[in-house]
């Protein structure tokens, strides 16, 4: 029946893109963008809004893309994000928006991301940009890093008319977006560069290299400088490790800095001086979408790549795109299996990697079915360089040297839902820095909801 599926989206060729850092998706152009705006109902009650946490007007922007009217399309969903370009390419719009398409029900549901990317990349090829406000409140607030949670909460906030300084430890900004998701899913100059500078246009000031906890503290910034809110979007970069014998060995990566050397270091161009151990066999431990990221990237780098994941194929946390993805350009999946000792040769390096056999149990606190371990079934697999990719959690450093904000056991910084507020008077959180590490998209609707809150406790004052 027509209009029942998805206009297809081109993307490189698979053995092609295994050798490059080039954008695997190659989106939609006008044409095949008007025609997949064409298949949306238009519902009257819209639930693809609902399942969307920035709560863009997703009928309202795809009905300006079915009429042309791309700049109209552009300012709808600028109202609601500042960050449509990565939006578009790095959500998990399969559980979000598009789970919750009405279309969806008896066919495929609208390409909502491939749209609202088609809109972000038209806006900015044509220097469309974000309208700002038209006069300023006379208010400082002051955001802790330049993720995506800081960049929407300085982003709303610019737009009320807030006078915003975003203060950012690395040298470059964009937060897990410049440092964390390679530039075959996120292209840096082309998408991320150019979302900073959309914010920036609004007004927001971003000083890079300054470590809140260490350059200054949250309590300066208030009592010193003058800002009269701060809110903390600083994630969470502090990797988590199993504790297993060989995990200080020569060799052992943790995902967070493989990627970082990868994407801020350069370490993938030949002409940059910032080497990586490239192994020739590298093993990836975990199965998220962070896991999906670092596997693709030691593969472009000429790597054999394993990943390890101690559940199946229908447990992996990675969204079902990444592991399409990675399969496709050659990644082994060597599933419900576990490591229990990192191989060490006798000048320190890894030479590979012990795992055991697993099998599937009852589910534990989180749904999922218990890995139960088959005894007797260990055994090698040869590796040169081992990547650990199970999660991460914040630095307390922000934490540890700000008077009377709470954390939980996790570190985390405890923050209402609501509106990001913490234990501090004029300090709010959200994203990653609250709940360990999630989406872009979570951290951002955390930004947003911030953002709201510092308004009205600003408006109040």
């Amino acid at each position: 029946m027509e209009g029942m599926t998805k206009v297809p989206v081109r993307e490189q060729d698979a053995k092609v893109r295994a050798t490059n850092f080039e954008e695997v998706c190659l989106g939609y152009n006008e044409e095949e963008a008007v025609e997949e705006a064409k298949r949306c109902l238009n519902c009257k009650n819209p639930l693809c809004v609902n399942g969307c946490p920035v709560a863009i007007d997703i009928p309202a922007f795809i009905g300006k893309v079915k009429e042309r009217a791309f700049e109209e399309a552009y300012q709808i969903i600028s109202e609601a994000s500042a960050l449509p370009a990565v939006c578009g390419r790095v959500c998990p719009q399969e559980s979000q928006c598009e789970g919750k398409c009405i279309r969806g029900i008896k066919g495929e549901p609208v390409s909502i991301g491939k749209l609202e990317r088609f809109v972000a990349d038209w806006a900015r090829e044509n220097g469309i940009k974000p309208k700002k406000a038209e006069k300023m409140n006379g208010h400082r607030v002051a955001v802790i890093g330049s993720g995506p949670a800081g960049l929407t909460c300085a982003g709303d906030l610019a737009k009320m008319g807030y006078e915003v300084t975003i203060f950012e430890a690395l040298h470059d900004a964009g937060g897990v977006l410049s440092y964390g998701i390679p530039e075959f899913r996120l292209p840096k100059n082309a998408v991320v560069a150019a979302e900073v500078e959309n914010v920036k246009s609004l007004g927001v000031k971003i000083e890079t290299n300054v470590v809140i906890g260490k350059s200054t503290t949250i309590d300066q910034l208030i009592e010193e400088e003058g800002f009269e809110a701060v809110f903390i979007g600083s994630g969470a970069g502090l990797p988590k490790f199993m504790g297993i014998p060989g995990e200080q060995a020569n060799g052992v990566f943790s995902a967070n800095e493989f990627l970082t050397r990868n994407n801020l270091m350069k370490a993938f161009m030949e002409e940059y001086d910032t080497p990586i151990s490239r192994g020739k066999k590298v093993v990836v431990v975990g199965g998220g979408n962070v896991a999906m990221d670092a596997a693709r990237t030691a593969l472009r780098l000429g790597a054999e790549v394993h990943v390890v994941y101690r559940r199946s194929e229908a447990e992996l946390p990675a969204r079902v795109e990444e592991v399409h993805h990675a399969k496709e350009e050659g990644i082994i999946f060597d599933l419900l299996q576990n490591p229990t000792e990192i191989l060490v040769d006798e000048n320190g390096w890894v030479k590979g990697i012990r795992v055991i056999k697993m099998e599937l149990g009852e589910p534990d606190e989180s749904g999922r079915r218990r890995p139960v371990e088959i005894p007797g079934s260990e055994y090698e697999i040869e590796a040169d360089t081992v990547i650990m990719s199970l999660g991460t959690s914040p630095n307390p450093l922000i934490s540890s040297t700000t008077k009377g904000l709470e954390t939980n056991r996790w570190k985390c910084i405890v923050a209402t839902e609501e509106d990001g507020a913490t234990s501090k008077a004029g300090v709010f959180a959200g994203g990653d820095a609250v709940t360990g590490a999630a989406t872009v998209i979570l951290a951002m609707g955390a930004g947003k909801a911030a953002a709201k809150g510092i308004d009205a406790y600003l408006s109040k004052s």
